[in-house]
């Protein structure tokens, strides 16, 4: 029998995005996925779940339980032995790494002003828009500060940050809180919490008990050791 993701819900945050997309369906939905690795034990099998907007979503486990693998999968980079993903409505799928990436020379503000001319503001739009961005993820302070100069939970907000001016239609987030101290976590939480709206689908993978409790729905997939 599948998984279920275990449903345990929180008032999501309320935050400024693209216009609605009214009338979009936005879903990842698993059914019966597996994955083994070639000459290894099988990582999970029979994982069914559906993923929409509105929710923050946790895939939990002990290390090595396949939480990374099970994002690669979700976000296309990696095909499953067993089982199938369907995505409907998402057409960009942004991937955040355990350990923040960036231009090392660029500016915080740079890092999201590009992405906002990619999508066709001019800058002089993209400059407000971006310091906006910075201020809601607390990262004001350092628009300024190249990104090799950033605290590493700086650098992870911004990358959170980064997600959202991209406008993805699903973000996924890989041990978001691995490398930080509790403090620093606890603010890469909230973050969290921040990103989840009603046209965005956030899904991260997580140890962390701090964010588990966070998440609305949680996904074991230790469960479906075989």
């Amino acid at each position: 029998m599948g998984t279920e993701l275990r449903a345990h819900r929180r008032r999501p945050a309320v935050g400024r995005r693209r216009p609605s997309r009214e009338g979009s369906h936005v879903r990842l939905v698993a059914d019966r996925v597996g994955h083994r690795f070639p000459g290894q034990h099988p990582l999970f099998t029979d994982v069914s779940f559906e993923l929409t907007p509105t929710s923050l979503y946790g895939i939990v486990g002990p290390s090595g339980s396949g939480k990374s693998t099970l994002l690669s999968i979700l976000s296309g980079g990696l095909t499953p032995t067993a089982g199938s993903i369907t995505a409907d409505g998402v057409e960009r799928i942004g991937w955040i790494m355990q350990n923040p990436v960036g231009p090392p020379r660029r500016t915080a503000l740079d890092q999201i002003v590009l992405p906002l001319l990619a999508r066709g503001y001019t800058r002089a739009e993209a400059e407000p828009e971006a310091e906006e961005l910075l201020q809601r993820f607390g990262l004001g302070e350092v628009a300024g500060r190249e990104f090799r100069r950033l605290s590493g939970g700086e650098a992870q907000r911004l990358c959170l940050a980064r997600a959202v001016a991209s406008n993805h239609d699903a973000i996924l987030i890989d041990e978001p809180t691995a490398q930080l101290d509790r403090d620093t976590a606890h603010s890469i939480s909230d973050v969290i919490r921040e990103m989840v709206s009603k046209e965005r689908i956030v899904v991260l993978a997580t140890h962390d008990e701090l964010l588990k409790k966070r998440c609305d729905e949680l996904l074991n997939i230790a469960e479906e050791k075989p």
